[in-house]
């Protein structure tokens, strides 16, 4: 691997990453905590992280338990899932707050597999966006004459082999991600 291309992996690298984390937040037919980690829930006169005021667990496929380390706090952290609206039914019971998923429908189904595929484009354009950059600084050394055109032609096909391997590895993540999204 040439230095240009290992240079940029690692913003190919975070490209997936943020892919992956992004997709975290659309429901599948089963019920994930990963849903809840953008929830921040007001508490002790600052936004907190829901998981570093609450314990977090899946009771069944449908419905998480948020058990509150501090009782004081229970209408916050109700007040900011609903606010993060997340269509979860929630239910205080007293000493914890349980999450419901309702069922997904068809309709729901389509529409969350739009959306995991304008997330998907949107990496896609940032893959592009660093291959592009990568593509232009090889270009650059080879205009300033620091490589020979054999190399740049060598190290363009090495990028070209490593993007596809991205956008290769980026549609099997789509896929697995559809796939539960429409298991039903």
């Amino acid at each position: 691997m040439n230095q240009y291309l290992e240079a940029g992996q690692s913003e190919f690298n975070k490209a997936l990453d943020f892919f992956r984390q992004d997709i975290n937040n659309l429901r599948t037919g089963r019920i994930n905590p990963a849903i809840l980690e953008t929830v921040q829930v007001e508490a002790y006169d600052i936004l907190n992280p829901l998981n570093a005021v609450s314990n977090i667990s899946v009771a069944d496929a449908r419905s998480i338990l948020i058990i509150p380390w501090d009782k004081k706090i229970m209408k916050s952290i109700e007040k900011a899932i609903v606010e993060a609206d997340l269509n979860l039914g929630v239910v205080n019971e007293g000493d914890k707050l349980r999450l419901s998923a309702p069922p997904l429908t068809e309709e729901n189904r389509q529409d969350l597999v739009r959306k995991l595929n304008e997330k998907m484009e949107k990496t896609r354009i940032s893959l592009r966006a660093v291959r592009d950059n990568i593509k232009n600084s090889i270009e650059k050394v080879f205009v300033d004459k620091e490589i020979s055109e054999d190399d740049k032609f060598r190290f363009i096909k090495e990028l070209d082999e490593f993007s596809a391997k991205q956008n290769e590895e980026l549609k099997n993540i789509r896929d697995n991600k559809e796939k539960d999204i429409m298991e039903i």
